[in-house]
């Protein structure tokens, strides 16, 4: 019995410890996101790290991506598209994940 619960017990570890690195994947892929659209934004220094600190921010309003995408649409409108915006999330979200996975 003692090796299933010692199985059990690795497999909460390795659930808790995967879901912890998806939640500092995408926070640190919002902040990447935030920086790309504070440039096109024509913002730099602090006025770009506040700006990026806001599309982390506003992930924390509903589950999933969706809440974040409609912020940085709705700014970055007349300076990228919708596709432009999705691409970029991929694009971010896989450079996120390498950087996060490089720490751990």
């Amino acid at each position: 019995m003692s090796t299933f619960n010692d199985r059990e017990r690795a497999y909460e570890s390795k659930f808790a410890h995967d879901a912890d690195l998806r939640f500092k994947a995408e926070a640190r892929r919002n902040r990447l996101l935030g920086e790309w659209a504070a440039g096109l934004l024509g913002k730099t220094g602090d006025e770009a790290r506040s700006y990026a600190m806001t599309v982390v921010s506003a992930d924390f309003d509903e589950p999933g991506e969706e809440d974040v995408f409609r912020k940085v649409e709705a700014d970055l409108a007349g300076h990228a598209d919708a596709a432009t915006i999705r691409a970029k999330m991929a694009e971010l979200t896989g450079e996120a994940r390498r950087q996060v996975a490089d720490e751990s």
